[in-house]
């Protein structure tokens, strides 16, 4: 992929894909087949496996190479694919070198989540997974208390293009964007809700796990804010606010469970969200869940 189209594809939607199950609780990558469709048709730029949607730190290490592994045959070429890595300098650099034999344009790297998190140390870890790579790379933060001069750093290494801002302080975004390295663009992270604002500062894209269920919407979302039509774009966000905050129930614990409870009532078989995520469903969401996605007549004949 060019820089240019790799730009192109990072300042759209980047969709984080869900990790289907078996009844076995095994991995099922070609039950993601139908999701992937469905975002190619909407015209969903980027599709990230191995993301936080994807329920990485769930996944063991050899899960999460194959789904690196099997993804991208999915996709086909069809949207730019992001290969999410992390956990272990050692595991994150081993995914990281074989990201581009499996067909991914990119790598994201997972901000460390180890309690003893030195500002340095996410910089040489950075630093580390980029070299062993050789695709550009995405920075994941969802933790801006690494500091200003940290975040400068991370976008000066060789290699990086984009940080993927996942935390609400939009003055520490503002400050951050500032001080990054020349071309290094900004991506929300908070999904649709904070896409506006952060585009206003500008960012340019946002994540999302809706794409799985309703990837028109996600679309829609995206092209409003390209034409600077910001009340069609809350328009369309005040439209999902019923699904976003079902997902984030449990303290967020059920982000992943409703997007997968709804795949499985659209007769998309993708399984349980594993722990520590909130499954199953409580009653009360299960049915606000299956009212939502009957208004937007996603749900299968069977439900």
């Amino acid at each position: 992929m060019t820089p240019d189209a790799l730009a192109a594809a990072l300042s759209g939607v980047s969709g984080i894909l869900v990790t289907p199950f078996d009844a076995d609780d095994a991995i099922a990558p070609a039950r993601l087949a139908p999701v992937v469709e469905g975002c190619v048709a909407a015209g969903i730029d980027a599709l990230t496996v191995n993301g936080n949607t994807s329920e990485f730190y769930g996944l063991t290490y050899a899960e999460a190479e194959r789904m690196q592994a099997e993804v991208p045959a999915l996709v086909r070429g069809r949207a730019m694919v992001t290969a999410g890595v992390g956990r272990s300098v050692a595991e994150a650099c081993a995914l990281a070198r074989r990201a581009a034999a499996d067909g991914a344009d990119a790598v994201m790297v997972h901000q460390p989540p180890d309690p003893f998190v030195a500002p340095r140390g996410v910089v040489a870890y950075v630093a580390r997974v980029a070299e062993a790579a050789g695709l550009p790379v995405v920075l994941y933060l969802r933790n801006d208390g690494i500091g200003l001069p940290a975040i400068e750093a991370l976008t000066r290494i060789p290699g990086v293009v984009a940080v993927k801002w996942a935390m609400p302080n939009l003055m520490v975004l503002a400050q951050a964007m500032r001080r990054a390295a020349a071309g290094v663009g900004f991506i929300c992270g908070l999904a649709e809700p904070w896409a506006p604002p952060m585009t206003a500062l500008g960012a340019r894209g946002f994540t999302s796990g809706l794409i799985n269920v309703a990837p028109e919407r996600s679309a829609a979302i995206r092209d409003a804010l390209r034409a600077g039509d910001y009340a069609a774009a809350n328009a369309a966000i005040a439209a999902i606010g019923g699904f976003e905050a079902l997902r984030s129930e449990e303290q967020n614990g059920a982000n992943v469970a409703v997007v997968k409870a709804a795949l499985i009532l659209a007769g998309v078989e993708v399984g349980a969200a594993r722990p520590p995520a909130a499954w199953p469903l409580p009653p009360g969401s299960a049915a606000a869940l299956r009212d939502l996605m009957a208004g937007w007549g996603k749900l299968a004949r069977q439900h």
